[in-house]
């Protein structure tokens, strides 16, 4: 697996996952829509911490920088 994932997305997806638990925790979301969107956040997590996103290789996007090639 190459890394296809930038900083900048990793840290996207690390906050959005806070703010979702933070929601989840407060009790200001709850039921179906809750645990999906605590699925999704966990899955956000993970992607995060491996720099791979299975959907972005699928498309054939990278958010990561590419290092200059030598001649």
């Amino acid at each position: 697996m190459k890394k296809n994932m930038g900083s900048v997305d990793r840290v996207v997806r690390i906050l959005i996952a806070a703010v979702v638990g933070i929601l989840f925790w407060q009790h200001i979301i709850s039921g179906t829509l809750a645990y999906v969107l605590l699925a999704a956040s966990a899955v956000f997590l993970l992607t995060s911490f491996i720099s791979f996103c299975p959907l972005y290789a699928l498309v054939g996007l990278k958010t990561t920088k590419e290092a200059p090639k030598d001649k």
